[in-house]
């Protein structure tokens, strides 16, 4: 099989790659369920490419995500659920539908109040529908969190979540709250570390990661790109320890905690004086 330029060329491979007794036994044996963080990890990958302005990784990023699509809508298919085809004709009713603006016969004429307007019908529409399918009543009245969708990365959904309360007064005065929260967070950990309760442990840390998103939010820093950039920061700093290693002969294995400690305050020494 050779590569192509057609869509349909890659779904005849996720085809084969899923078929019985000849397809590749590790696709085979995935499910919506374990291919799900792999569709997550993709998304961010292409997230990552975007924020380093690599476009020749963002064209491969991208495919790697498309084949997310296909993997899941072939699963969906051998089910007798839908099929690539009906993701879409699914998506491409959504868009048409929700810009009569640009594809409708009023699109001239609407002014930018209308198209506002209309936005929000459309979507109001769209939630009664989803609520109908999934058997709940269109006109059951929902909480103010309803509209925060839960698909999202946990970093994201927090912030979300945040934003929304805030619109009802459900909010810190000050980052300076905020910080408090944390320091009262990392105190409940420790004290769940004396008791040696791992398991409420790491629910306390769950708590401190969303205080932290908050005090994020609070000086206008967004949580996912600041959470980036101290990745970035962090291999950075441990990039300058392996060469110094390296330069005395001797590598991370080899060497103390405490000697990587002192070339990390040394790389960040570096990085202050380079400004």
């Amino acid at each position: 099989m050779t590569p192509a330029r057609d869509i349909a060329r890659l779904i005849e491979i996720m085809a084969a790659l899923r078929a019985p007794g000849t397809g590749c036994p590790w696709d085979i044996e995935q499910s919506f369920a374990s291919i799900a963080p792999y569709t997550i990890e993709e998304a961010h990958e292409v997230a990552e490419a975007i924020a380093r302005g690599d476009l020749h990784d963002l064209r491969d990023e991208l495919g790697d995500l498309l084949l997310q699509v296909v993997f899941h809508a072939r699963m969906a298919e051998e089910q007798g659920a839908f099929a690539f085809p009906d993701v879409v004709e699914a998506i491409t009713r959504k868009m048409i539908r929700r810009h009569p603006h640009v594809f409708s016969d009023a699109a001239a004429t609407m002014t930018p109040d209308q198209i506002h307007a209309s936005w929000a019908r459309i979507k109001a529409e769209e939630k009664a529908e989803r609520a109908a399918h999934r058997g709940m009543l269109a006109d059951e009245p929902e909480g103010l969190l309803a509209d925060v969708k839960p698909g999202q990365p946990a970093l994201a959904r927090a912030l979300a979540l945040q934003q929304k309360a805030s619109t009802v007064g459900f909010d810190w005065n000050d980052p300076h709250a905020v910080l408090r929260k944390i320091r009262e967070e990392a105190d409940e950990i420790e004290a769940e570390l004396i008791a040696g309760d791992l398991r409420r442990s790491g629910d306390e840390v769950g708590d401190l990661l969303f205080a932290v998103v908050n005090l994020a939010r609070h000086v206008r820093a967004d949580p996912e790109g600041a959470l980036r950039a101290a990745n970035v920061k962090f291999e950075r700093r441990f990039a300058y320890i392996e060469r110094a290693l390296a330069a005395r002969g001797r590598t991370t294995a080899e060497a103390t905690l405490d000697e990587m400690d002192a070339l990390w305050n040394a790389a960040k020494q570096d990085e202050r004086q380079r400004g």
